[in-house]
């Protein structure tokens, strides 16, 4: 089986928010997509269970999504993919408004947010499938989409917090899942910690 065809398909950048006991979560995602045309139309988006944002959306109940601008900073990227939740409120350095429910999310360097009130969920392996009814949808700026063929044609490894990974040529050293922070060597020690999200061993995988 040739897995390369998978690379055919694309997917659009996006950001996905939830507010639960006080603080903002929030990842990049490149898995939210329209699955009916419905009143309300029904939207799904997987989000990683290791990740805080996940534990968010179940606590809260809904979420917001706002799709990258094509021409979206890599410093947001960076910032939403890269970064664990857990070292800080990633929404803290941007101007970030709320919707009804009081979930976070961004409108600079976005093109439209679409907020989703939780219907249904599916557990598949680790990750959790988020059903979600519309309940809120605004345009915030003209201009296309940033597609996940965009930001790795540009040369950039997949955002660790994205569902589908865009497979690179072979690098080296050792990526953290949580984070994504690279560990520059031939094997992790035993005891090693992420400085970034202080995962263990165990939650690094080789380049």
């Amino acid at each position: 089986m040739n897995t390369k065809a998978y690379d055919k398909l694309n997917y659009t950048m996006a950001i996905v928010g939830a507010a639960a006991d006080g603080k903002r979560h929030g990842c990049i995602v490149n898995s939210f997509a329209q699955v009916t045309s419905s009143y309300p139309a029904k939207f799904v988006v997987s989000v990683n269970t290791e990740h805080d944002t996940c534990s968010a959306i179940e606590a809260a109940g809904s979420f917001a999504v706002t799709l990258l601008a094509k021409d979206c900073p890599k410093e947001i990227v960076n910032a939403f993919g890269y970064k664990s939740g857990r070292v800080g409120d990633k929404f803290a350095a941007y101007e970030a408004k709320e919707d009804a429910a009081g979930n976070p999310y961004l409108t600079e360097h976005m093109v439209a947010r679409i907020s989703c009130k939780v219907v249904d969920k599916l557990a598949i392996g680790k990750y959790l499938l988020f059903v979600g009814d519309a309940t809120e949808a605004e345009i915030l700026s003209d201009g296309q989409v940033q597609t996940l063929d965009d930001f790795t044609g540009a040369g950039a490894a997949t955002p660790v917090t994205a569902t589908v990974f865009r497979t690179l040529e072979a690098d080296y050293g050792w990526k953290c899942t949580i984070c994504g922070y690279i560990y520059e060597g031939e094997e992790v020690p035993d005891d090693y910690q992420c400085p970034i999200c202080r995962a263990p061993k165990s939650k690094f995988v080789k380049r």
